[in-house]
């Protein structure tokens, strides 16, 4: 079975499921939704700054009453105002969310800043202060990745992309890129194939995976667990959104289950890579990036 929790490059791990805190809670409050993830179970907390609720994470760590070694908290950059640092909007979110220092920070998207490497040298200060224990990057292409490795002391841990079956062949060259450097790649939007594009080529696969998977432990698995087993087998951290207990138990039951063999990982490729389904469109650049490939 794969490790729940995966190594970075900087030599911390990263628990394999967040609780995230965009789409559905954005510009929300947040609070109840929060103490639900962590009480059944998940502690691994994804936020952003332009998300609106960072206040909402810290109330509901306050509020659980559990140490702060408990938790993994992620946020991450928005544009910079007018002004002011990184570090300024860092110590912003560090009051907002109760804390003295953030697990995970990651830079949210490349299209808010002109001068990457200068963005980067600050982030890397962050976690030289002891303010970020990892750093990271989200929605990166490869020319984005290069813009900042090809002068950074500390190389990103993490790339946090849209990744499922119906992206997994316009996300390769990002993938096969990140793996010369150790970085691993989060996953948000990886329930999209069932939630957000229903009936597709896909749905097939992930049923047949997923009775055979209940037939050997005598209990139903979902097409959703399903999804998940093939982030994991990956070692591919997964971000999930729920306001229903049942359904944030139920990715917690996936920790239960036998690892994805390489046929049913190959399969759920191959038929994924079929058609290209993407949500959100921020990163449309690497769809772009990997038509060149």
């Amino acid at each position: 079975m794969a490790p729940l929790t995966i190594p970075l490059n900087d030599g911390t791990t990263i628990p394999w499921l967040a609780f995230g805190t965009g789409t559905a809670l954005y510009n929300k409050e947040a609070k109840k939704e929060v103490l639900v993830a962590i009480n059944a179970g998940i502690h691994h907390l994804d936020g952003a700054q332009v998300y609106g609720n960072e206040a909402s994470i810290g109330d509901a760590i306050a509020e659980s009453g559990l140490p702060r070694s408990d938790f993994y908290v992620t946020t991450k950059l928005a544009q910079i105002p007018q002004g002011k640092t990184v570090k300024d909007t860092v110590v912003e979110s560090l009051r907002k969310l109760k804390l003295e220092y953030v697990d995970q920070f990651l830079i949210h998207t490349p299209k808010y800043h002109t001068n990457l490497k200068a963005v980067w040298r600050e982030v890397e200060g962050l976690k030289k202060e002891g303010l970020a224990k990892t750093i990271g990057v989200s929605n990166f292409q490869v020319k984005h990745l290069e813009e900042i490795i090809h002068a950074a002391e500390i190389i990103p841990a993490i790339n946090q992309l849209e990744y499922h079956p119906y992206v997994f062949k316009a996300t390769e060259p990002v993938i096969q890129y990140q793996k010369r450097f150790n970085i691993v790649t989060t996953s948000f939007g990886g329930l999209s194939p069932i939630t957000r594009f229903a009936g597709g080529p896909i749905d097939a696969v992930l049923e047949k995976i997923g009775k055979q998977l209940g037939d050997e432990r005598g209990k139903p698995v979902t097409s959703g667990q399903v999804l998940q087993l093939w982030l994991r087998k990956k070692n591919i951290p997964a971000i999930s959104t729920s306001r229903k207990v049942e359904r944030l138990q139920e990715y917690l039951d996936v920790e239960t289950l036998r690892d994805l063999s390489p046929q049913e990982e190959k399969e759920i490729d191959d038929v994924g890579s079929k058609v290209h389904h993407r949500v959100f469109h921020q990163a449309k650049w690497i769809d772009e990036e990997s038509a060149k490939f």
